[in-house]
């Protein structure tokens, strides 16, 4: 498909350059759009941009189209955190007047301030942008699209659109090329979206023999299971708490942020790491999980998750007639203050862990295989990059399998993304894992209500499921 404009260019071009030009092209699996056409040996790259949109952060990447090099990256704050931290608040937002177009201007607004500091970084401009490939989740492809989005959160809980195909960029407000056009990847319905599609993409996943299972932590836990013939996939609210969100001092992985917890098992003195070495101020999902390994591992913790105080009373301190643990003392804080964890907060901690698990086991059971079957397990976003499987399987989070399995992904989101923008073939892809996939609905699972019961204990009530911890603990 060659646009009106676009046509309008070509025979001047074609004169003007010895018929020598370069066009760039970008297809969404049914048709091919020209999006740029220029002399052969212009100066500027033709530049693709690859988008994960986060409902907390989003992350944009530079790509030469022609050489398929990353260039540059950055990493935002979503600005519409401003309008509401969560995406049920922002769906709400959206029903009053103007408040949809709110939170998509506001969006629009700071990636375009964006783009113009990562492509002034690279000496060009950001009309040397052709091709944009956006994963998000369901919501966030809705908000950044425009579309009424309170239809997700209603019975039948259909969205508006699963797939959008190609969008002008300059609809919607994005200061890239004027033909440019941008994909976003298509969402399941409601609760699977774009960004999961494109992590599968990712990890290659949908192209492996044997079994393997895909895990992301964000909002919930969602995890996808299988190969090149099937996949199957469901998600749980297991992912606040592993992300550091049921602690009064838990954040983010970021400076200063603690993701590691060691505790040495004669003195019981801890030891904390954070990111870059800081000052310790918080404690990511990571360092959470850690810190209750070590724990049950020193006997600070028993198996139904509760303090153990007399272990070493210089440790804990009571507040309110709840215990706490003392992580770091205010001397040695980047707040000025103890950091504490408390015995509610360990406790949203074996719950969330203890969903985490059971939709694991739930969908592997659904298929008829077993943990054993599996040939990789790979971990997706910045809970896979600092998340030990040591300390997730001491608790009975993950399954007690070879360590060697666990591949930390990154950012698998931003990274099919770029593959799309690499690789033709990619679009091909992305529509055989959508018509492939199996979507599990847990909400009316019987199994799964009661084997989350059966794992609310550390690390489970059988614990035969988990023989490594036996030894250690």
């Amino acid at each position: 498909v060659c646009a009106l404009e676009v046509m309008s260019q070509i025979p001047n071009l074609l004169r003007e350059n010895d018929f020598a030009v370069r066009c760039t092209l970008f297809s969404d699996g049914q048709r091919a759009v020209v999006t740029g056409v220029d002399p052969a040996r212009a100066e500027h790259p033709s530049l693709g941009l690859a988008v994960d949109l986060g409902t907390t952060r989003y992350v944009l990447q530079l790509v030469d189209l022609g050489s398929g090099q990353v260039l540059s990256s950055a990493d935002r704050g979503n600005p519409q955190g401003r309008i509401g931290p969560d995406i049920l608040t922002r769906i709400h937002h959206a029903a009053k007047e103007e408040g949809l177009l709110a939170l998509q201007q506001t969006l629009i607004q700071d990636m375009n301030q964006a783009l113009d500091k990562l492509c002034a970084q690279e000496g060009v401009t950001p009309k040397c942008i052709h091709n944009i490939a956006l994963a998000g989740n369901t919501a966030m492809t809705h908000f950044f699209l425009g579309l009424d989005p309170r239809w997700m959160i209603r019975e039948p809980y259909i969205p508006a659109v699963n797939t959008p195909g190609l969008i002008r960029a300059q609809a919607l407000g994005l200061g890239a090329h004027p033909f440019a056009r941008v994909y976003c990847f298509p969402n399941i319905g409601s609760y699977f979206g774009g960004d999961l599609l494109s992590g599968i993409i990712f990890s290659g996943l949908n192209s492996r023999e044997e079994a393997a299972l895909m895990v992301d932590v964000g909002t919930n836990a969602e995890v996808i299971l299988g190969n090149k013939d099937w996949l199957i996939a469901c998600a749980g609210a297991a992912g606040p708490a592993l992300e550091g969100g049921v602690s009064k001092i838990g954040a983010q992985a970021g400076p200063g942020i603690i993701g590691s917890v060691d505790i040495d098992p004669q003195s019981l003195q801890i030891r904390v790491h954070t990111i870059q070495d800081l000052p310790p101020r918080g404690i990511c999902g990571s360092g959470i999980i850690d810190l209750a390994a070590e724990m049950f591992s020193a006997g600070l913790l028993d198996f139904r998750g509760k303090m153990v105080p007399d272990k070493c009373p210089d440790l804990f301190v009571q507040d309110q007639e709840i215990w706490h643990i003392r992580l770091v003392s205010a001397d040695a804080s980047g707040t000025g203050k103890d950091l504490l964890i408390g015995q509610p907060e360990i406790d949203s901690l074996i719950r969330s862990k203890a969903a985490m698990f059971t939709i694991l086991e739930t969908l592997v059971d659904s298929v008829g295989i077993g943990f054993q079957d599996l040939s990789a397990f790979f971990v997706a976003g910045t809970f896979g990059n600092f998340i030990k499987p040591e300390s997730a399987i001491g608790i009975g989070m993950l399954p007690d399998l070879p360590r060697e399995l666990f591949q930390p992904l990154g950012n698998s989101s931003v990274g099919g993304a770029v593959r799309f923008l690499q690789d033709a073939q990619v679009v091909e892809d992305v529509k055989q894992v959508k018509e492939r996939i199996t979507y599990l609905e847990l909400n009316v699972n019987q199994a799964f209500m009661n084997q989350f019961s059966a794992a609310k204990f550390l690390p489970h009530t059988e614990r035969t499921k988990f023989p490594s911890v036996l030894v250690k603990s």
